[in-house]
């Protein structure tokens, strides 16, 4: 009876461990705070893979940038340190130049446009560079059209933007869009931003209405002018190497809820736009609408000047989403 006992122990314990090293934890992370749609979208993904292969693939989230900046995060990708994020894929540039055309200037006047693009030719073309870098883009989420605030006044046109002290994101391009504007724009970690604007080293800052809400930034900053100068996506990414140990059944409910969740993603920002003018103003920030024009004349020669890094295909490929109707 003592062994009987003994071996269904020890069956049970086998069965255990053999159970528990199918089990798969990743870590993802943002650098945005938890009420942000990138967080609700990211942990409703996580809880419905793990409810969908029965815990054998475990997503923790990580939000607010514990897991780093979104640099950080990159360089933990390539290491292996961080098995998958939500990233602004503009951030990518460090390791694929290329990643910057997600970040040209008046690409899109509707955000319908950018779907198209992105889960089309332009996505499937810069997912695969990104699998060179043994990163592998799940589903293109959305940042949304960024906008100005600042503390001097409303921007109507780009001589409201001379010689404002602007923090942009940390890329070239950014910088010479808003240099070619008239503005003093200098990069710096989002994460030390809200005490920049606080302390006044900024003037301005550009960002959707999401991350302008949720960062709280109508407490150091009075004016957002709608200049929609770029609309932008986000990446949910997992290494090379940590999608390789999930197997192929897996995969493909990983891939499923990608999908779900970006085009879930895709509603809270939209909606969050339609409801975030009303709430700002309601805060006691002053919002003003803006003609892009005269902005789209002013920012036209970076698409000159950037077309040799990304090269001929993937400008045709943006020219003709954008001009799709």
């Amino acid at each position: 009876m003592e062994m009987k006992r003994l071996s269904l122990c020890l069956g049970a314990a086998l069965f255990a461990t053999a159970t528990s090293s199918h089990a798969l934890d990743i870590k993802l992370g943002h650098v945005l705070p938890t009420t942000h749609s990138w967080n609700i979208a990211a942990e409703g993904f996580a809880d419905d893979v793990r409810k969908a292969t029965e815990g054998r693939v475990n997503i923790t989230v990580f939000p607010s940038g514990q897991l780093g900046n979104e640099k950080v995060m990159i360089e933990g990708m390539q290491i292996g340190s961080v098995h998958a994020g939500v990233i602004g894929c503009g951030s990518f540039q460090p390791i694929e130049p290329k990643f910057g055309i997600v970040e040209l200037p008046y690409s899109w006047d509707k955000r319908e446009s950018a779907y198209a693009a992105f889960d089309g030719e332009l996505g499937g073309a810069l997912e695969e560079l990104a699998l060179k870098k043994n990163l592998r883009i799940l589903s293109w989420w959305e940042n949304g059209f960024r906008h100005v605030t600042n503390n001097r006044g409303p921007i109507t046109s780009p001589q409201d933007l001379s010689n404002l002290k602007i923090r942009v994101t940390p890329d070239k391009m950014r910088l010479d869009t808003f240099s070619a504007l008239g503005s003093s724009p200098a990069p710096l970690a989002f994460g030390e931003l809200y005490s920049a604007l606080q302390q006044g080293v900024f003037d301005a800052q550009e960002n959707p209405l999401s991350i302008i809400y949720s960062s709280s930034f109508n407490e150091v900053q009075d004016y957002v002018s709608l200049t929609g100068h770029v609309w932008a996506p986000a990446c949910l990414t997992v290494t090379d190497f940590t999608w390789k140990k999930i197997s192929p059944a897996d995969q493909a409910v990983v891939q499923e809820m990608a999908s779900r969740w970006r085009d879930r993603q895709r509603d809270m920002t939209r909606q969050d736009d339609e409801a975030l003018v009303g709430k700002l103003k309601d805060m006691g920030m002053a919002v003003n609408t803006v003609d892009p024009a005269p902005f789209q004349d002013a920012v036209s020669g970076i698409w000159q000047q950037y077309t040799p890094q990304f090269g001929s295909d993937l400008m045709s490929i943006i020219e003709r989403y954008r001009s799709a109707k």
